[in-house]
């Protein structure tokens, strides 16, 4: 007689064939998403979140289609915003082994003022569009962590009242429009309001084509126009930083007329520092520390201004060996993974701006949501740096970066 065979082993066997199956291994990776997120699974709270991916479709599913699009959409083809993800993969870490990462030190300090971390909050607009407590959730999910915090010009909160709920300055970024006198009515106010950083924005300088802001925008059944209104008056009214400010002949806040003329008027103007934020070329970096500017920001504005396909990573190193250690380098397009953020830090930029992934928090849960995608970075960041081998941000260093 046959000795009965064991059910429980049999099926651990059979469950182990089947993981090596090529076929089932292709099943189970069509599953998931990016970043490893259930394609078929949306978190109902921020806890549920296993990085900063998940509240991408949290958010999709809670905003109306056009604001999620916003959101979403890059220029033209879209090629600048995937370039900016894909450009991560062309830097490798080179670990060192043996150093004692028992404790981690992630702060860093920009201008005189000591943050948490090297995470800082990048200005994006209208925050208000995405949750009704906008940009001040943003500064209270700031304050949590003690995160710099960038507002916009258009944001939908007044810097005041930013500075009041970050308890702390923020910084200010500006868009100066076409006419100077607005321009510089924006920067008197920010300072005014005890802002010690202006963040001026070179890089938006047309109208830009967001096809998939146009195709969500379609699917959308409200009435925008009830809440947009028409025109650029009505833009501006919904725009608390310029209130006071006469905008009866503003046509956009785009400045097609930017010169470094500009940044010196700029300086004249006020006594805040000067950082330039959109600078992609070696020469521009040259020029700014020339024209006595405090510090530069590598943006191509996440793939929303022009479809030039370039990586901010990628550009960051031309521009770190042009400043020369002379200025504080600061980055921001596409980081999503604390991997992503010490190749940035490694290569020498002093701080890295999270913009997207603290719109989908916000959009999804409010204040919440901001604060655990910026959690999430913080702690993969900290393993990042634990794996490396770099106890602190200033052992991070070039060496530990190879590019492919």
């Amino acid at each position: 007689m046959m000795p009965r065979a064991d059910p429980i082993a049999s099926r651990r066997r059979f469950l182990r064939f089947m993981a090596a199956s090529p076929l089932i291994a292709g099943a189970t990776g069509a599953a998931f998403g990016q970043g490893g997120r259930e394609a078929d699974f949306v978190i109902a709270e921020p806890g549920q979140a296993i990085n900063v991916f998940d509240f991408e479709a949290a958010m999709r599913k809670s905003a109306p289609p056009a604001h999620f699009g916003y959101v979403s959409t890059g220029v033209d083809d879209e090629a600048t915003l995937r370039a900016n993800r894909q450009g991560f993969e062309r830097f490798q870490l080179r670990p060192r082994r043996l150093v004692d990462v028992s404790r981690i030190d992630m702060s860093v300090e920009l201008f005189g003022t000591h943050y948490g971390s090297p995470i800082a909050i990048a200005p994006t607009a209208s925050n208000k569009a995405f949750h009704p407590d906008g940009e001040i959730a943003v500064a209270r999910a700031a304050r949590a962590g003690n995160h710099l915090q960038m507002l916009s010009t258009v944001a939908t909160t007044s810097v005041e009242d930013a500075i009041a709920a970050r308890g702390a300055p923020v910084w200010f970024q500006l868009y100066p429009t076409s006419d100077w006198r607005i321009g510089a009515g924006l920067a008197r106010r920010a300072e005014r309001a005890g802002c010690a950083v202006i963040v001026l924005t070179v890089d938006s300088l047309s109208l830009a084509n967001w096809e998939t802001y146009a195709r969500s925008w379609r699917t959308d059944t409200r009435q925008c126009g009830s809440c947009h209104g028409l025109g650029m008056r009505d833009f501006v009214a919904r725009k608390p930083n310029f209130d006071g400010l006469d905008v009866g002949g503003l046509g956009s806040t785009l400045a097609t007329n930017l010169t470094w003329d500009v940044v010196k008027r700029l300086r004249d103007t006020v006594r805040a520092r000067i950082v330039l934020k959109g600078l992609m070329a070696h020469e521009d970096a040259t020029h700014a520390v020339e024209h006595g500017v405090d510090g530069i920001i590598v943006s191509n504005h996440g793939g929303r201004a022009d479809d030039g396909g370039r990586a901010t990573i990628d550009a960051l190193p031309e521009m770190l060996a042009a400043v020369g250690g002379r200025i504080p380098v600061l980055i921001d397009g596409g980081f999503r993974r604390g991997t992503d953020i010490v190749k940035a830090l490694a290569l020498g930029a002093r701080a890295v701006a999270i913009g997207r992934p603290c719109l989908w928090g916000l959009g999804a849960f409010g204040q919440p949501g901001v604060e655990r995608v910026l959690q999430l970075l913080r702690r993969e960041t900290y393993a990042a740096m634990q794996q490396l081998g770099a106890p602190s941000i200033k052992d991070l260093t070039p060496a530990m970066v190879h590019r492919g």
